[in-house]
């Protein structure tokens, strides 16, 4: 099996050599590959002189790079670590496991159970935890890392994925990604070490975090349409109901409506009610077919290849 390492880059002069070093140690059967995004220091040079194979991504955002990644390197497994020397290479056999022997198609590598104290800068830990109670409540599975981006793929994920984010919320479309389209998802616990002297962090705390939690919520809408306007047009028809029974009520007492207001605002949570859910159900339908689509051309796509092999 042809394996792939994947890391994206952003000015990681100080770490990327290490980082290419580490796993051409782990991995020697492996292609390594350092996508550099955009930076102002020498992280593609010295990434060439390690040993790299270099692309250089113009866009800037992390999730422009992964899509160029998944588009342009051919492989059976990928594996993807962040270029900051904070991921252990030592773990990377363990996690290609489960995706070599087919008993998942995406293992993340979970930093949250074992990490040293300076690893998450503040806010960071508790942004996690609200990500992931975010999904495990809406998509009715639990996860334990979110944000990891040390992860391995199997081919079938990554030629599956159309990658819509263009920055750091890249991680929670991919797990969204996988748990809303049936995708076999596994989690192995990972040493997480900190950043080197010299090295940045590149994640905006509050900015980041809003994108995050705007992409769950888009997401979701998109993959879980029917549920997403279901919620929507129930809570419509309860506040219709409620309004619409104080008019029933006073109509009843008295034979006459003084608060037409009530009324009208009754009659549109109704409307708006019946609208949401017809909405749901086009797209619900929309959605199973595009997804019947685009895994019937993958599944002749991988077999098209494997006959070719």
């Amino acid at each position: 099996m042809r394996i792939a390492v994947l890391i994206p880059c952003h000015n990681e002069a100080p770490t990327v050599q290490k980082v290419v070093a580490d796993f051409r140690l782990a991995l020697p059967e492996a292609d390594i590959w350092v996508f550099d995004n955009a930076s102002m220091d020498a992280t593609a040079s010295l990434a060439a002189q390690a040993g790299a194979h270099v692309r250089h991504v113009l866009a800037k955002g992390k999730g422009n790079v992964v899509r160029a990644m998944f588009r342009d390197v051919d492989a059976d497994i990928y594996v993807m670590v962040d270029g900051d020397g904070t991921y252990p290479a030592s773990s990377v056999r363990a996690l290609i496991e489960g995706v070599a022997q087919e008993q998942a198609d995406m293992v993340v590598g979970t930093r949250l159970e074992s990490h040293d104290r300076a690893s998450f800068r503040r806010f960071h830990g508790f942004g996690n935890r609200l990500v992931r109670g975010c999904i495990s409540a809406l998509f009715g599975h639990p996860v334990r890392d979110v944000l990891s981006g040390y992860r391995v793929f199997s081919r079938r994920f990554v030629k599956s994925m159309p990658v819509l984010s263009r920055g750091f919320e890249i991680e929670t479309e991919m797990t969204v990604f996988a748990l809303a389209n049936g995708f076999v998802l596994s989690e192995r616990v990972i040493e997480y070490g900190t950043r080197p002297d010299g090295s940045e962090s590149k994640l905006n705390t509050y900015r980041d975090g809003m994108r995050v939690l705007k992409t769950i919520l888009f997401l979701f809408k998109d993959m879980r349409p029917l549920l997403f306007f279901g919620v929507l047009a129930a809570a419509c028809m309860v506040s219709s109901l409620g309004f619409g029974a104080i008019v029933i009520n006073e109509f009843a007492r008295t034979g006459l409506v003084t608060h037409p207001s009530t009324a009208v605002l009754a009659v549109a949570f109704a409307l708006v009610g019946v609208v949401s859910m017809a909405t749901g159900l086009i797209l619900d339908t929309v959605n199973r077919r595009t997804n019947e689509i685009q895994r019937l051309i993958t599944d002749q796509v991988l077999s098209q290849r494997r006959s070719s092999a």
